[in-house]
């Protein structure tokens, strides 16, 4: 792992400095390891610092730490994922609180898979909820999504095997560092998803699983999944909150309805009424919310229309697919267009099932 590595890996270990205070601290210095050069009175006027955060980045003794993490990373065949990386995951990377540094292992590949699936629920799964996870995760096979989850027991543990099961990749995202696997008796299937997705946290080594650290872990779930599932929750389950999370990131939220007197149904069926979810009974609901296609029926239709785009769309077309993942506003900027126009071809793109929209009016190609 490179010297570079060793500053972006220190600059999380400070305290009081979280993700939004320490991306102040790069855009005003210009690097990891410009941070930890400058003088406490520059460091002072960086917009939310002051003199008593610029004393605890000057005071801070993690370099020691940061190499300590390197050299468990490399022990473990961890891949650290820094925000500003081509790998770093492309759903996360505009979000202002978005973690510097993520540590994963497994398939790099899987976190910026074209489509991805979140499903969440109790830890103590209704018989029927049990069958439901494990029918729609089959039944999600068709449309090759990766499956994201929390790794916890009920729910999460059951999406993950039956992905794994039927050759889903699937991500588990910890709230606690990789030398842990909690629950323990999920180390099994933690295992199997590595050669099938991976496992993922934003915490370095000796994390523990802390309460404290699960919001955390389902901000990160609501943001990496493109459409997230509520198979079964109370009101104050933790699925809540990553419902509530995916919905302030104009995500696809559903539910699955429960009876009104079920106490592990009320958190699904009040996502519902108040319009923060919609109702799922099959895979069809989501796949018409999103307006996925099953995989073996876009390749042939995005074959023939590739022939039948105008100059104007090749280009729009071009852009997206070298940037990857495109806001409307700066593909206006840099292609020189009115943004209506771009509107307007955006639309045909996406009718013709060559390009799909991600929340905050960003697109990529399919």
């Amino acid at each position: 792992m490179t010297h570079e590595h060793l500053y972006k890996i220190a600059l999380t270990m400070i305290p009081n400095i979280g993700p939004i205070l320490a991306k102040n601290l790069l855009a005003y210095c210009g690097s990891p390891e410009e941070v930890f050069k400058q003088k406490k009175a520059a460091l002072a006027k960086v917009p939310g610092i002051g003199p008593s955060r610029a004393a605890d980045v000057l005071n801070a003794d993690v370099l020691q730490k940061a190499e300590d993490e390197i050299k468990f990373a490399d022990k473990y065949n961890i891949q650290v994922l820094y925000f500003m990386d081509e790998s770093y995951p492309s759903r996360l990377k505009h979000f202002d609180y978005s973690p510097l540094i993520l540590y994963y292992r497994g398939d790099l590949s899987c976190l910026n898979n074209n489509r991805t699936v979140g499903i969440v629920g109790t830890r103590k799964p209704s018989e029927l909820a049990k069958n439901f996870t494990q029918k729609i995760t089959e039944d999600l096979v068709p449309y090759s999504p990766v499956i994201i989850s929390g790794l916890a027991y009920g729910v999460d543990g059951i999406a993950h095997k039956e992905a794994v099961k039927n050759n889903l990749p699937t991500i588990g995202v910890m709230g606690n560092s990789h030398d842990f696997i909690y629950p323990s008796e999920h180390k099994d299937i933690a295992s199997k998803m590595l050669n099938c997705g991976g496992l993922l946290t934003e915490f370095p080594s000796k994390t523990k699983p802390d309460r404290a650290n699960f919001p955390m872990r389902n901000r990160i779930i609501a943001a990496l999944s493109d459409a997230i599932i509520i198979v079964e929750s109370n009101v104050t389950g933790g699925s809540i909150i990553t419902a509530e999370f995916a919905n302030e990131y104009n995500k696809d939220v559903f539910a699955v309805p429960g009876r009104i007197d079920d106490e592990k149904s009320k958190g699904c069926n009040a996502l519902i009424k108040k319009n923060k979810a919609h109702l799922i009974e099959s895979v069809d609901d989501l796949a018409y919310i999103t307006r996925w296609e099953k995989v073996d029926q876009i390749k042939p239709k995005q074959a023939s229309m590739f022939l039948e785009l105008s100059e104007d769309e090749y280009r729009v077309l071009n852009i997206i697919k070298e940037k990857k993942e495109i806001a409307i506003d700066e593909l206006v900027h840099q292609i020189d267009m009115s943004i209506s126009l771009v509107a307007s071809i955006l639309l045909h793109l996406e009718f013709q099932s060559l390009i799909s929209t991600l929340p905050g009016k960003r697109y990529r190609i399919i």
